[in-house]
């Protein structure tokens, strides 16, 4: 075996003739992807954009022109953070373990990001942080929104999102419209032509340059960093996005199916031959499929670190999932968490449904399926308080995660700027 090895060794012949592709002046692949990022000015110009767009007065201003309502929540989530009016994260230990918190040595070099899954409208954010404060629990570290961008730019909710999440110290993933569900793949439709999805769909022929101008336009009009990605031409994109200076961020989707360790090494072999200087990568969340065990994480964890990434690359694993549309249920994997996160760092416990014993008794079950609904069709649905219960119901699942880790002496991240170490 060790001869056999041997052969895999990658030449650098071979990295010259990437190289050749890469830099050739008549490529039109190249020259099609280098004339979108042209558009919005060099790289530092967009850096810079980006950073104003992301400055909170700019974020206030298009709240203010949208959807003025909003900014009252914002200046009230302000004043809740300021006051310190959430529970510090020794407080909360020590109202899970009592006096023993004292003395417990938490394993916080394998802290677990709290994850939930989707915050699709800004008025949930101001609800959740009433609860948590009445009840003395935790806002999540870390948000995914998987709604119609145009519809969340159009009513205020993104610039909103973006504010309020930035207040709370919690990173942000959205989910851009170039996502396959926007008549990409022209022979598709729904069940009829399952087969067809499968691999199928994404973004066909000229739709991956359609997700890279999408992505520029929101990184520098409303500083969106982070996206999902889940098809492996767009990811291929960010790679080199920001290998060309364009400080964006990118995670794969649950929806791109990496569901193995050699899925993994070829996608992280990527991220390490288009990674800066300094070792980083705009990969930074790798959403593992609902299929993998604890063993896949471990044994890609093996290699992430030895590809330097065990910092850069966070492992997000689904621990609940909608009652609907997306896997048999029960499904909870929160002691499978628990056994894991003491030994593999950089972990996000993603909750994307209820507990399966709370979503079962809902009037409207958890559905991934409403995700891709209109606005104004849930409401007129009655569907709206519906649809707020069930993403607070994935919040308490996430604080659930919370208390299973910290009873096992274990640690997690929740808003870095509302739950201080210490009061």
């Amino acid at each position: 075996m060790t001869d056999l090895r041997v052969l895999l060794q990658i030449p650098a012949s071979r990295l010259e003739a990437i190289n050749a592709v890469l830099l050739d002046p008549n490529s039109q692949v190249m020259n099609d992807m280098l004339a979108i990022i042209a558009k919005y000015g060099t790289p530092e110009e967009i850096n810079r954009k980006h950073r104003e767009s992301r400055k909170l007065e700019n974020l206030f201003k298009q709240v203010q022109a949208k959807a003025p309502g909003y900014i009252q929540d914002l200046n009230w989530l302000i004043e809740q953070r300021d006051r310190g009016a959430f529970i510090s994260v020794a407080d909360y230990r020590r109202k899970i373990l009592g006096p023993v918190a004292q003395t417990t040595q938490f394993k916080d070099d394998f802290a677990v990001t709290l994850e939930v899954s989707a915050l699709q409208y800004f008025p949930w954010v101001r609800v959740m942080a009433e609860q948590a404060i009445a009840n003395q629990t935790l806002i999540p570290g870390r948000f995914i929104a998987v709604r119609k961008m145009k519809e969340s730019e159009a009513d205020g909710d993104l610039p909103a999102i973006v504010a309020a999440l930035d207040i709370i110290g919690a990173s942000f993933v959205e989910t851009l419209d170039t996502k396959g569900t926007d008549g990409s793949n022209i022979h598709l439709g729904g069940p009829a032509t399952i087969t067809g999805y499968f691999g199928g769909i994404g973004q066909p022929n000229e739709h991956a340059l359609q997700w890279l101008d999408e992505f520029l336009y929101y990184y520098t009009n409303f500083g969106v960093q982070h996206v999902l990605n889940f098809n492996a031409g767009t990811i291929l994109l960010g790679f080199m996005l920001y290998k060309l200076g364009v400080d964006i961020q990118f995670k794969i989707s649950v929806f791109f199916g990496s569901d193995n360790p050699y899925h993994a090494l070829w996608i992280m072999t990527m991220a390490k031959l288009f990674s800066r200087e300094d070792g980083s990568s705009p990969l930074i969340g790798f959403n593992w499929s609902n299929s993998i065990n604890n063993e896949t994480m471990e044994l890609t964890a093996d290699f992430r670190r030895k590809l330097g990434f065990e910092k850069v690359v966070r492992f997000e694993h689904h621990i609940t999932e909608p009652q609907k549309s997306i896997v048999i249920q029960p499904y909870n994997r929160r002691a499978e968490l628990v056994q894991i996160a003491d030994h593999v760092a950089n972990i996000a416990a993603k909750h994307e449904g209820g507990d399966p014993e709370v979503d079962v008794t809902r009037a409207h079950l958890s559905d991934i399926l409403d995700y891709f609904r209109d606005k104004q069709e849930v409401i007129a649905s009655g569907d709206w308080d519906n649809l707020q219960t069930n993403f607070l119901d994935k919040v308490a699942a996430c604080e659930h995660s919370a208390r299973a880790l910290t009873e096992n002496g274990l640690s997690f991240i929740a808003a870095r700027n509302l739950h201080k170490e210490t009061k």
